[in-house]
């Protein structure tokens, strides 16, 4: 006797059940999930904090979400729709990148859990919205002429993703402070410079910055595009003809 094939444990592998109570719907849940993760974090979700917010019983939510795991899917697949990328007959793909690795940023800063999450990988990628945004990006990439848009994918989105996470876990830190990001850092910088202390180069640079104290938000700008045209300057070297 045959035996029987294990489901794959996520929400895009399996048929979705009639409700139950059609006024309460997948994408509504979806949508209080996210504005929860937006303003608390992952941690903060639970099914039964939803069921209170929708007012409906958690078993009411499971008739549309098995888990917890399967709405994380469904809110990182909701969010990765804001995500742009221009076509592939964009003319010059190096600006089509960068158009493309700026939004993922933008997006994942107002979703400061989505870069966390993607992280992780996981069955996430099974969505209909990353398929169609991986489609995008691997058709600009072919059409730049790239022999392996896979690869240059591979290499653009783990630099973003993980700028990303870095930069939204310091702005959800300096949001919890009550603070703004500038006087966050004027408090902090005494002890940053105490600690680098003895250490010739860094004591150097938070001197520096302390002298010439410039707006947070251009700094992390300024720090994202260098990281990205170094990522976009080796990916180059990869076409045809430029190595």
């Amino acid at each position: 006797m045959a035996a029987k094939a294990k489901q794959i444990p996520s929400v895009w592998a399996r048929e979705q059940r009639e409700p139950d109570q059609p006024a309460l719907s997948r994408a509504a849940i979806v949508r209080e999930a996210i504005a929860v993760l937006d303003a608390d974090g992952i941690e903060a979700l639970s099914m039964r904090k939803l069921g209170a917010r929708l007012n409906a019983g958690a078993t009411s939510l499971y008739r549309h979400v098995a888990t917890k795991d399967e709405l994380m899917e469904l809110a990182v697949d909701e969010v990765v729709a804001e995500i742009t990328v221009p076509p592939a007959a964009a003319a010059d793909w190096r600006a089509a990148a960068t158009e493309a690795a700026h939004s993922f940023r933008a997006t994942a800063l107002r979703h400061p859990w989505l870069s966390a999450v993607l992280g992780q990988a996981g069955l996430a990628y099974l969505g209909p919205n990353l398929m169609a945004f991986s489609e995008r990006l691997a058709a600009l990439f072919t059409a730049a002429g790239f022999p392996e848009p896979s690869s240059a994918i591979d290499t653009l989105l783990p630099y973003v993703i993980g700028m990303s996470s870095t930069e939204a876990a310091w702005l959800t830190t300096v949001a919890r402070s009550g603070e703004t990001e500038a006087a966050f850092i004027a408090r902090l910088m005494p002890a940053a410079q105490q600690a680098a202390a003895g250490h010739d180069h860094l004591a150097d640079a938070y001197a520096r910055a302390a002298d010439e104290p410039l707006d947070p938000a251009t700094i992390r700008d300024a720090k994202f595009a260098y990281g990205l045209d170094v990522v976009l300057d080796g990916l180059a070297l990869r076409l045809p003809g430029k190595a």
